[in-house]
């Protein structure tokens, strides 16, 4: 397969991350996206290689909708910013980062007070913490951040036990996250009392027909989201989404708008609130490629990850 590693700057930091970087691997079926964050190990990764194996010499299952409904993702940005950002969207759902290092719980609820503003009455609102919270601190935050409105709340606390206290304490969904993708297996975590919602994203999850197995053994309402992917990695997310049986939320796959670049010319951003269901053809390798030490570390880590 024919390898290339890009790396684009992000308009603001996210997930701890002000670049994004990673392989495209091209193969009979199109191009495919392996870029698991640097704090993941070999033996996590396997499954991000996996996804773009998949992609690129099996393509995808086919589709039950020729597209499919997203959020506009709000980073943890001021209040102005936030409101700003919603505003230009066109999207009907937001997701709100919260609970961000240094910043404080007022900052959280300017944020969403912004958003509700901008997308009005009738738009839904839901936040990720990260799993920055216990359960005490989460049962008060999301009392506090409810005041606007809130569709769920996305992976509050660490652990599945956590989760599961939240729960009992707050009539707010709970979506699971790092919990499910992070797990030796995801397709047999417990989540029967820790959540109500299930976060599925095809790289973590080791591509879209493994994504699918993880959605039909919970049997839970699910959400698809990106792993903050290039467009060639968003149009994976794109195809699982459209591949559920049923799709009964908007799904977290609008973030190249968070790139200010983009491998292709025709990104993967929204219109009307819905990505298209297509393949991306990466034409500009050469304008976003890596420089040589990101290249040659890249090369290092597939090298391990095939092994």
């Amino acid at each position: 397969m024919i390898t290339a590693v890009y790396r684009v700057p992000l308009r603001t930091r996210f997930r701890g991350v002000d670049v994004r970087d990673g392989v495209l691997v091209q193969g009979p079926a199109g191009w495919g996206e392996f870029s698991p964050f640097w704090d993941y190990d070999v033996a996590e990764s396997r499954r991000w290689w996996a996804a773009a194996v998949e992609a690129a010499t099996e393509g995808w299952p086919e589709p039950a909708r020729a597209a499919v409904p997203v959020n506009v993702t709000v980073p943890a940005v001021d209040a102005d910013r936030a409101h700003a950002i919603v505003a230009a969207s066109g999207c009907r759902t937001a997701k709100v980062k919260v609970a961000e290092p240094g910043q404080s719980p007022a900052d959280d609820r300017a944020r969403l007070e912004a958003v509700r503003d901008a997308l009005g009455a009738d738009g839904a609102i839901r936040v990720d913490a990260n799993a920055a919270w216990d359960v005490d601190t989460a049962v008060a935050r999301i009392r506090d951040l409810d005041a606007v409105g809130l569709e769920y709340v996305e992976q509050p606390c660490a652990t599945l036990g956590e989760l599961a206290a939240l729960r009992r304490r707050t009539d707010v969904r709970i979506a699971a996250d790092e919990v499910v993708r992070r797990s030796a297996d995801p397709r047999r975590v417990d989540l029967r009392e820790a959540c109500d919602v299930v976060v599925l994203k095809v790289q973590p999850l080791g591509g879209v027909r493994a994504a699918l197995e993880v959605a039909e053994a919970h049997g839970l309402p699910c959400v698809v989201s990106s792993a903050l992917e290039s467009s060639v990695g968003i149009a994976a997310g794109v195809a699982l989404a459209a591949a559920l049986p049923e799709l009964p939320f908007a799904c977290g796959l609008a973030t190249v708008a968070l790139f200010t670049d983009d491998v292709t010319t025709e990104p993967l951003l929204p219109v009307g609130g819905e990505l298209p269901v297509r393949r991306v053809e990466p034409d500009r390798l050469d304008a976003v490629a890596a420089d040589t030490a990101t290249a040659a570390r890249w090369r290092t880590r597939l090298d391990a990850v095939r092994a």
